[in-house]
């Protein structure tokens, strides 16, 4: 599940859709395929250290600009390691997930969330804004995959919605507790103490998450909003109306503020290298 060539082979065997997604093994035949443009280029698994790894994801509107990206990104990991596909449009409005707790591969308890908002906007290094939503094609198709493993554990798996067929794509399943974990105890399921539970030999039950209730990584949150707003694509009314849900939040919390107060300058040095310094 981790091996992104290997999610997205045993999810075209049991029927779930995948992005389009091209098979190349040498700059060669990346030059002479047929291809839909813009495309994507990420790393086949995720945590490496190298520079196309931490970057998660480039893209590459052309020929020219993927085989300069294609090269470079094979340069430091191999030609075998890297996905290339079909970019689906849409920012983090189009990602969903799925989020849950399996055991002896059944879900103990599960719900599907949106990715609202993102930093940065278009190709996120993390969620800002979570909701908790109603999408029952997210939790049958992650089922499916899960199922199919005979899973057990935390996980959370990735989705995106393809606005020209309205198909949901998936993406990654990250078998882990996540960065907008602290939304599932805040909607009512505490994924954290059922695993807990059980791990102790107890029997645990859970009813469905609140839909509507929401996680804000707000210090991002407040960028991506602003970029948002100001190329037209959200308004002020609509961002600040997002609040009133948000009972979960990434550092902020008023009996120790200590985190939050500190994330302010680390953000600031994230941009500032990252953005404008090119260092990785």
């Amino acid at each position: 599940m981790c091996e992104k060539p290997l999610l997205y082979q045993r999810a075209a065997e049991i029927g779930v859709d995948i992005p389009p997604t091209y098979a190349f093994s040498s700059l060669e035949e990346a030059s002479r395929a047929e291809i839909r443009f813009p495309v994507i280029l990420k790393p086949n698994m995720g945590g490496g250290r190298d520079q196309f790894s931490r970057a998660k994801v480039i893209r590459a509107d052309d020929r020219s600009s993927l085989l300069e990206a294609y090269r470079a990104a094979a340069d430091q990991i191999g030609f075998p390691n890297v996905v290339v596909q079909e970019l689906i449009p849409g920012g983090g409005e189009s990602q969903f997930s799925y989020a849950a707790l399996w055991h002896e591969g059944r879900p103990v308890a599960e719900f599907a969330a949106r990715r609202r908002r993102q930093f940065p906007v278009d190709f996120g290094y993390t969620s800002t804004f979570v909701q908790v939503v109603d999408e029952p094609r997210v939790i049958e198709a992650a089922r499916r995959i899960l199922a199919s493993i005979d899973y057990c554990g935390l996980v959370e798996v990735e989705f995106k919605h393809d606005k020209r067929d309205d198909r949901m794509r998936v993406l990654d399943v990250n078998p882990r507790p996540w960065s907008w974990f602290g939304l599932a105890a805040a909607a009512g399921l505490d994924l954290g103490g059922m695993l807990w539970t059980i791990a102790a030999g107890d029997k645990t039950g859970a009813d469905g998450a609140r839909p509507g209730v929401s996680w804000m990584y707000l210090i991002r949150d407040v960028a991506a909003g602003l970029r948002l707003i100001s190329t037209g694509r959200l308004s002020v009314r609509e961002y600040l109306g997002s609040f009133a849900g948000v009972r979960a939040w990434a550092t902020f919390s008023l009996s120790d503020p200590i985190p939050a107060m500190a994330d302010i300058p680390l953000t600031a040095w994230r941009v500032l290298t990252r953005r404008f310094l090119k260092i990785q």
